[in-house]
């Protein structure tokens, strides 16, 4: 009996692995010179086509590849935004691609030198750039599409892999700060390596009690059997890997550290991208596989949620490097996105939905303000100090990541606030009433650290060694469109909201 496999259904990923594949072919035996462009296209083209699938599979409900792919609201919603944010950033790759021909630090972009003394736009013309990021990112996405969809755990456990693997190569290919970079790549592949066993071993322990890694058997064998100590430690050993994959408390400190050492493009995807993906995979598993034993998982879920908020936004306070408070406040949205997993209702699915839509391009946005603030020697300014004044030289961006901080802070009228009111919401709604006091006590702390930063960019004076804007085309475009969706979802969200509820269902 041959196997059950709508390919048309899996068109979007198969796109998307295809165009990783031919990229890879591009990268060995096209001439460099050629690379860079082809690249950017193939890319671009790819994921556009990707996402057009999508929208035509829109409505579909249903699971394929012998059971082990779900093609329903949830995952398709996802997948589209998935694809939006690695459409966008992908221009903020691209545009990092080029500068990588910087090497001798301390000159600016258009009057570095490359080896063999020759200036930027010579090299860019020889192709002596790193075009491999195109190849690894799109196989990364190829795996961010795959981890929401997957309805067993061994094909989850796949998907965590492909996505987490070039990952871990993007994040050590930063060549001014190498020894940072490095070291962040080394850190979170020994962390990702160390959660993923425990991943695995809690799929070992979960179908030693089901039977099947199916996400329905396991749910008809959790009616029939009910709860026992096996299954508990399985939900357990498997939650450490998705936590991992969230930033969630216990199991955020490689977050800081890898954030700060890899390329800020690389840090600006991974915090977006893998955040929406990692979410969608906890829906599934939580809502799909394990409805019937929320009296077990909600308490722990909701300590470590309440834990995360904390931790998050108190540690934030602390930092003076943008990068590690951005990475301090993703912690945070973590435990703020878990309030809506924490509801267990069906307003925590659409809640959840949304917050991911408008988390990952606001942050998206803010990160690529941060790879255009540069010090006196062109190096991207992290030290906040840096920025005094910023907001009196480049109003327009120092604004942009103003709007980028009072959204992520949660400030009416943008998209933070929208997303923040859905899953309390469906917090409240499934009564968590004092994990939604926590959120709320959490947002007042992380307003603090926020606002800090619009301060020193617009009402301090500069310092001798402020930092200036360095504008490039594609990181600019970036901005221009975190800034336009963030505003949009905060004043005219209902749009997203209602799409969102529709999406909502899942396929069993």
């Amino acid at each position: 009996m041959t196997p059950d496999i709508a390919y048309s259904q899996l068109a979007p990923m198969l796109i998307v692995f295809s165009v990783a594949i031919v990229s890879v072919l591009v990268e060995a035996f096209l001439p460099a010179r050629h690379r860079y462009v082809t690249q950017m296209a193939l890319s671009i083209a790819g994921l556009v086509a990707a996402f057009i699938v999508v929208l035509t599979l829109a409505g579909t409900s249903a699971v394929t590849a012998v059971g082990s792919v779900a093609v329903d609201g949830p995952a398709l919603f996802l997948q589209g935004v998935i694809l939006l944010v690695a459409l966008v950033s992908m221009l903020l790759l691209g545009e990092r691609s080029r500068e990588s021909v910087v090497v001798l630090e301390g000159f600016a972009p258009q009057a570095s030198a490359v080896p063999g003394g020759v200036t930027e736009r010579e090299a860019t013309k020889a192709g002596v750039m790193q075009t491999e990021v195109f190849p690894l990112a799109l196989f990364a996405v190829g795996g961010l599409m795959l981890f929401p969809a997957s309805n067993d755990l061994l094909t989850m456990f796949i998907a965590l892999e492909v996505l987490s693997l070039p990952l871990y190569v993007l994040c050590g290919m930063a060549r001014r700060r190498r020894l940072l970079s490095q070291e962040a790549a080394l850190k979170y592949f020994l962390l990702g390596a160390f959660s993923s066993a425990f991943f695995l071993y809690g799929v070992a322990l979960i179908y030693g009690y089901a039977g099947t890694v199916e996400f329905a058997g396991i749910a008809a064998a959790v009616d029939e059997q009910g709860a026992n100590p096996l299954i508990l430690i399985g939900i357990a050993m498997l939650s450490v890997g998705l936590l991992f994959k969230v930033g969630a408390v216990p199991f955020h400190m490689w977050t800081p550290d890898v954030y700060q050492g890899a390329p800020t493009a690389v840090t600006g995807f991974m915090a977006a991208a893998t955040k929406i993906a990692a979410f969608g995979a906890m829906l599934r598993v939580f809502y799909v596989a394990l409805p019937e034993l929320a009296v077990d998982w909600r308490p722990i879920l909701w300590a470590v949620s309440a834990l995360t908020m904390l931790a998050g936004t108190i540690i934030a306070v602390t930092q003076t490097d943008v990068k590690r408070m951005l990475a301090y406040s993703s912690v945070a949205h973590a435990g703020f996105l878990l309030t809506g997993i924490v509801a267990a209702n069906d307003a925590g699915v659409p809640g959840v939905t949304f917050y991911l839509v408008a988390y990952g391009f606001s942050t998206l946005g803010a990160f690529a303000v941060v790879s255009l603030v540069r010090d006196q020697g062109g190096i991207e300014a992290g030290d906040m100090n840096s920025w005094a004044g910023l907001g009196r030289q480049s109003p327009l961006i120092a604004g942009s990541f103003a709007l980028f901080l009072l959204a992520l802070a949660g400030v009416p009228l943008t998209s933070g606030f929208i997303s923040k009111f859905a899953v309390f919401s469906a917090a409240l709604e499934g009564g968590a009433a004092g994990l939604v006091i926590i959120g709320v006590l959490s947002s007042a702390i992380a307003a603090y650290f926020y606002i800090r930063v619009i301060v020193l960019m617009f009402f301090t004076d500069p310092v001798a060694d402020s930092a200036v804007v360095a504008p490039k085309a594609m990181t600019t475009a970036v901005v221009v469109t975190g800034a336009i969706v963030t505003v949009v979802l905060g004043v005219l969200p209902q749009g997203v909201l209602d799409l969102a509820e529709r999406a909502s269902a899942f396929a069993w």
